[in-house]
C-alpha cells in the first residue's frame, strides 16, 4: 500500500486543546507511517472552507488521501465534504454534530466518519462540579464558546441539566481563546452592574477562556482585586501541561479532561484504508479533574471552615 497523506485542519493555534490536537496528529503520523500536514483556520470559517477547497480542487497541490477537520464555525461544510468525497478524498469531522455522514457513506466509497468527545457529558460533569464546589448554592459567571458551536451548545445543555436549582448562572461568550475571554470579561467588569454582582464561581467551557477570565480579574484596581482573585475558576479540556497543571497548582479549581482525538481518527483512517469497517460516529468519554468525589470533599471543607 502506498504511503498515505492526511490533511488536518484545526480551528486555531492559540488554544491549548487545539495545540494538543496538532501534537497528537503528528505523533500518530509518525506511529503509523502517514504524512500529516496541519493547517489552522484562525477561527475563521470562511477561510477554513477556502483552505479545504484549495486542497480538494487545486491541481497545483497534491491531494491528500483524507481530510480531518474541526469546524471553526457553525457549519461542517457539506458542499466541501461532497466535493472531497467525489474526488476520492476521505472525510473526518472532529468535535462537531453533522447530518450528512450517512449520505456520504452511502454515495461514495471513501472513509467518512465523525469523532467527538461527548460534549453533553462534558457539560453534565461541569454542572456536577459546580454542585460540589458550591454545596450551598450561589451565583456563577459562565463563559460559553461561540453561539454557532455545537460543542458549546451541548456543553451548556449538559450543565443546565445537572446544576442544582440553587445555583444561578450568568452567561457570556468568548471564542475558545484566552485573549477573547480576557476581552469579554474585562468589558463586563467595566460595567457598573458587574461591581454590584455577587459571583461565587467562574465556569468556562475551556481552560484557555478560564485563564482569560483570571487575567481580567488580575487587572482590577488593587482595592477590589483580592475579592475577585479569590473566586474559584473551572475550565474544560484538561490537557496535562496546562489545565491539569493549573488544577495542581491551584490556579483552577477544576477542569475536565477531554482527550485529543486526531490520533484516534488517524488510526481509524489507516485501518479503513486497509479495508476495516468504520462506525459512522465515534464518541470519547470525558473525566472530571479532580474527581467529583474529591471536589465534594473540598466543598464540604470550605463550608465547614465558614461555619
Amino acid at each position: 500500500m502506498k504511503r498515505l497523506s492526511f490533511l488536518v485542519s484545526l480551528t486555531n493555534n492559540d488554544n491549548d486543546y487545539q495545540q494538543e490536537q496538532a501534537a497528537a496528529a503528528e505523533k500518530a503520523g509518525r506511529r503509523f507511517g502517514v504524512d500529516v500536514k496541519i493547517i489552522h483556520a484562525n477561527n475563521d470559517a470562511l477561510a477554513q472552507s477556502q483552505q479545504l477547497l484549495h486542497y480538494v480542487q487545486d491541481s497545483s497541490v497534491v491531494r491528500p488521501d483524507a481530510i480531518l477537520f474541526e469546524p471553526a464555525g457553525g457549519t461542517a461544510f457539506p458542499q466541501v465534504a461532497r466535493a472531497a468525497a467525489a474526488a476520492g478524498i476521505g472525510w473526518v469531522v472532529l468535535n462537531h454534530e453533522v447530518d450528512y455522514i450517512v449520505e456520504l457513506r452511502r454515495t461514495y466509497k471513501v472513509p467518512v466518519f465523525a469523532i467527538s468527545s461527548d460534549h453533553e457529558e462534558v457539560g453534565k460533569i461541569q454542572g456536577k462540579q459546580f454542585a460540589a464546589l458550591l454545596p450551598n448554592g450561589g451565583s456563577i459567571l459562565y463563559i460559553e464558546g461561540p453561539a454557532n458551536s455545537s460543542a458549546a451548545k451541548e456543553r451548556t445543555a449538559g450543565m443546565i441539566a445537572t446544576k442544582p436549582a440553587n445555583i444561578q448562572v450568568k452567561t457570556m461568550r468568548a471564542n475558545w481563546t484566552e485573549e477573547s475571554a480576557h476581552k469579554t470579561v474585562s468589558s463586563w467588569l467595566r460595567l457598573r452592574t458587574s461591581q454590584e454582582s455577587h459571583v461565587d464561581l467562574v465556569g468556562a467551557q475551556d481552560d484557555s477562556m478560564a485563564m482569560g477570565a483570571r487575567k481580567a480579574f488580575s487587572e482590577i484596581p488593587e482595592g477590589e482585586r483580592p475579592r475577585w482573585m479569590r473566586i474559584p475558576i473551572t475550565g474544560c479540556d484538561g490537557m496535562p501541561k496546562t489545565g491539569q497543571a493549573w488544577v495542581r497548582n491551584g490556579t483552577l479549581a477544576a477542569t475536565i479532561f477531554i482527550r485529543p482525538n486526531t490520533d484516534l481518527a488517524i488510526e481509524m483512517l489507516v485501518e479503513a484504508f486497509k479495508g476495516a469497517a468504520l462506525p459512522e460516529r465515534k464518541v470519547t468519554a470525558p473525566e472530571s479533574v479532580p474527581s467529583l468525589a474529591e471536589l465534594a470533599s473540598a466543598g464540604k471543607l470550605r463550608r465547614s471552615a465558614r461555619v
